[in-house]
């Protein structure tokens, strides 16, 4: 159940029209990084994260929500940027609040050409406001979305969602003088921050959360770091030293293709994994096993209910 409050998150305001930003700015209401593509991938992520995680669920449906009331800042701003452009600016008296902003019919005619060359749906198709397309005319796509029903795998999502998001926002900001649409952008940029941090510490309050997924990684392959670029090598920390959180060695091949006809194409090592081989097993069936138990528990017997409404009598 949601509940709208005709009052922004925070208080847009744009000082001036600007059709060419109010197009680049549609990356963040109809785009790929958008406030819509993060509110539904969130909001769809939620659902398989309700029986067995209800606490991520609670997180992920109020990001959800904060996202979606991000979009209508998003197309708020769009708006106030495309005033005047939505067939009053040809009908203006020269009195008209958008023209103390111009400075006479010449103006009028170049804003009506600035927004027809930045994106003629503007007046043409949309009526002068926002429509769920990116700057390019591309409508908005739910192949957008990844939501894999493992957990820890969309968290890991989540985390690269919010660092895009966060990119495209301080690249806008560079392509506006406005003070008033900074500031805007600025709060907006600053919230994908926060909601990386909490994925985050959502996503480490989930143990064990690697590998993702049930299975465990195969041992024979898991080391191998495959020189493929001989020339000007380099040897680094992915590939050389102790792996990160693993406890192993990296094993660097300087020469794949010789070492690939020596395993007889990595399948001649067995014998030396066997013990490791079996501890992977092992795991495997633990984990499978505590998945499992994890969604039967959170599954209620009987009647199946979404939820629980207390009405205090």
């Amino acid at each position: 159940m949601f509940h709208h409050s005709k009052d922004l998150q925070f208080n847009a305001r744009v000082s001036k029209p600007d059709p060419a930003f109010a197009n680049i700015l549609l990356e963040q209401f109809g785009g790929e990084n958008g406030e819509l593509a993060a509110a539904m991938q969130y909001f769809t992520q939620a659902f398989n994260a309700k029986q067995p995680h209800p606490d991520k669920y609670d997180m992920l449906m109020d990001i959800a929500t904060e996202e979606f009331s991000h979009l209508e800042i998003v197309g708020a701003t769009i708006q106030m940027l495309l005033k005047g452009v939505n067939g009053e600016l040809k009908d203006a008296a020269d009195s008209s609040e958008i023209m103390q902003v111009l400075d006479g019919k010449a103006a009028k005619e170049t804003i009506i050409h600035a927004a027809l060359t930045a994106n003629p749906q503007f007046p043409i198709i949309a009526g002068g406001g926002p429509a769920l397309k990116n700057s390019q005319g591309i409508p908005w796509c739910a192949s957008y979305i990844h939501s894999n029903g493992d957990l820890t795998v969309d968290l890991r999502s989540n985390l690269a969602s919010e660092s895009r998001a966060k990119l495209v926002y301080e690249h806008l900001m560079k392509f506006t003088t406005d003070p008033y649409v900074k500031e805007t952008l600025s709060f907006l940029m600053t919230r994908e921050v926060a909601h990386y941090k909490m994925f985050e510490a959502a996503l480490d309050s989930i143990q064990p959360n690697f590998p993702p997924g049930v299975l465990q990684a195969d041992p024979r392959f898991t080391q191998q770091y495959f020189n493929f670029s001989p020339e000007k090598s380099v040897q680094a920390p992915w590939n050389t030293g102790e792996m990160p959180d693993m406890s192993k060695e990296w094993q660097y091949i300087p020469d794949p293709q010789t070492y690939v006809k020596e395993t007889q194409g990595l399948t001649d090592n067995e014998d030396t994994y066997n013990a490791e081989l079996e501890q992977m097993d092992k795991v495997n069936q633990q984990m499978s096993q505590m998945r499992s138990e994890e969604m039967k528990m959170a599954e209620p017997e009987g009647t199946a209910f979404w939820s629980d409404y207390d009405t205090g009598l």
